[in-house]
């Protein structure tokens, strides 16, 4: 797990330097394609019901699943890279959303606020702890950036296949009590928007867009639960990519 998310995270490494004015999400995808495939490993997500790509890149209003095509980024986007691979058995999962040249100051906060709620998830991820305790830091952390909360995706368990149980929300209640436990291994990703929450589908069946088309910014981190209380981030560094 731990191989398998690090070289998540060297592929962001690699799509970092492209993010500028008039790259297209495709030529991304096939530099990602490359990547994946010179490390001996596979995408997730790549034919996962039906995906096309390699990789997620969704643009502004599109909070997750965008689909890697002839869209060219601008100066002021964002873009939410989300990339998943799997490696001698085992998956590693990890998105990060960056801007493309300078953004607006409120733009800014919806980054710099949905990365904090990541930080704030991650630390609540402790043994013993209810599942519910990493949306309930994820709901504070947005209360306190004035942004909205996406409630009805959030995280998951991740192993040998990509997507486990349990699901991991990004709101303070959960349909599974479970307690955390050493040993397990999530997905945590908060999803916010600078409006209004609510989404729609669009016709290809993947993408998920803000429905009044505010931006929207996707941090994700892979997780182990540890006995000795700070959880382990299997993603270690992506959060340093930019600096």
């Amino acid at each position: 797990m731990d191989a398998a998310g690090q070289l998540v995270v060297a592929v962001h490494r690699q799509l970092v330097p492209l993010l500028v004015e008039g790259v297209s999400t495709d030529e991304l995808d096939a530099v990602a394609a490359r990547a994946i495939a010179a490390a001996g490993a596979t995408s997730s997500f790549l034919g996962h019901h039906g995906f096309p790509k390699h990789i997620c890149t969704s643009v502004n209003e599109v909070i997750i699943h965008g689909i890697p095509g002839d869209r060219r980024l601008a100066p002021g986007d964002v873009i939410s890279i989300d990339v998943g691979v799997v490696l001698d058995g085992f998956h590693g999962d990890a998105a990060w959303t960056y801007p493309v040249g300078e953004v607006s100051a409120e733009v800014g906060r919806l980054l710099s606020g949905t990365e904090r709620a990541l930080v704030r998830a991650v630390d609540a991820a402790r043994a013993g702890e209810p599942l519910a305790s990493i949306g309930r830091a994820v709901e504070r952390e947005a209360a306190v950036s004035r942004l909205g909360v996406v409630r009805d995706y959030g995280g998951h368990g991740i192993g040998r296949t990509m997507w486990e149980e349990p699901h991991v929300p990004n709101i303070g209640t959960s349909a599974d009590p479970i307690e955390l436990f050493a040993g397990l291994t999530l997905a945590v990703e908060p999803m916010l928007t600078l409006g209004d929450p609510a989404y729609v589908t669009e016709d290809d069946g993947w993408t998920i867009r803000t429905a009044d088309r505010s931006f929207a910014a996707h941090f994700e981190h892979d997780i182990a639960v540890t006995a000795e209380g700070e959880p382990h981030i299997l993603t270690r560094s992506l959060g340093n990519v930019l600096h």
